[in-house]
C-alpha cells in the first residue's frame, strides 16, 4: 500500500482507540450502575486495538501510537522515513477522537472536560491513585517498552500466523490492568493529546511527561528485542 492508504489506516485505527478506550472511561465508567470500572475500561482498550489490528492492520501495521512506531523504527521493522507522516496522522486521529467524544459528552448537562479531567493521563494530584511524577514515569517508561516488546515478538514471522492482534490487544489490556491507578494509562503519545487538548487545563501542562517517556520506552522495547532476537 502506498503511504496515503497506510496514513489512512493509521489515522482510523487511532481514532477507533481513543475513542473506544476513553469513550469507556468517560462516558460508561461515570454511571457505577453499569459497574465496568477500570477492569472495562481496560478490556475497552484492549479491544479497541484488537478489532483494529485485524480491521487495517494489514494496511499499515497496526501502530495506532507514536511510540509503538518509534518502537518498531528502533526494532528494524518500521522505516524512519516514513514515521513522521504515521505519528501526524495519529495524533490527528486521537484529536478528532477526542472531538467526537467531548460532543457526546457534553450531550449530559452539567458535563466538563476541565473538571472530569477527561479521561487525560496525568500525576501527582492528577493521577488517579496519587502517584508521584517518579512513580508515573518508571511506570509508563516499563509499560511501553514491554508493550513494544510484546508487539515485536507477536508479530514476528517466527510467531504463529494470525494470532497477533490477539497478543497485542490482551497485552494493552493489562497494561491498563495495572497502570490506570498510576498515571490513567498513556503508553501512547497521541491518546494522551486529544482528551488533554480538551480537558485544556492541567492536562496540557503535564502532556510533556506521556510523550517522553513513551518514546523512550518504545525505543528501548524495539531495541531491546532486536538486540536479543534479530529484526527477522
Amino acid at each position: 500500500m502506498n503511504l496515503g492508504k497506510r496514513c489512512a489506516a493509521e489515522f482510523f485505527g487511532t481514532f477507533w482507540l481513543v475513542l473506544g478506550g476513553c469513550g469507556s472511561a468517560v462516558v460508561a465508567a461515570a454511571f457505577p450502575q453499569l459497574g465496568i470500572g477500570f477492569v472495562g475500561v481496560a478490556l475497552a482498550f484492549g479491544l479497541s486495538v484488537l478489532t483494529m489490528v485485524y480491521a487495517v492492520g494489514p494496511i499499515s501495521g497496526g501502530h495506532f501510537n507514536p511510540a509503538v512506531s518509534v518502537g518498531l523504527a528502533a526494532g528494524g521493522r518500521f522505516g524512519w522515513g516514513d514515521l513522521i507522516p504515521y505519528i501526524a496522522v495519529q495524533v490527528l486521529g486521537a484529536i478528532a477522537a477526542a472531538g467526537v467524544l467531548f460532543l457526546i459528552a457534553t450531550g449530559k448537562p452539567g458535563f466538563s472536560a476541565a473538571a472530569s479531567g477527561f479521561a487525560s493521563n496525568g500525576y501527582g494530584a492528577h493521577s488517579p491513585g496519587g502517584y508521584s511524577l517518579h512513580a508515573v514515569m518508571i511506570c509508563e517508561l516499563v509499560m511501553t517498552a514491554l508493550f513494544v516488546f510484546i508487539i515485536m515478538g507477536a508479530t514476528s514471522k517466527r510467531a504463529p500466523a494470525g494470532f497477533a492482534g490477539i497478543a497485542i490487544g490482551l497485552a494493552l489490556t493489562l497494561i491498563h490492568l495495572v497502570s490506570i491507578p498510576v498515571s490513567n494509562t498513556s503508553v501512547n503519545p497521541a491518546r494522551s493529546t486529544g482528551p488533554a487538548i480538551f480537558q485544556g487545563g492541567w492536562a496540557l501542562h503535564q502532556l510533556w511527561v506521556f510523550w517522553l517517556v513513551p518514546l523512550v520506552g518504545g525505543l528501548a522495547g524495539g531495541a531491546i528485542y532486536r538486540g536479543l532476537f534479530g529484526a527477522d
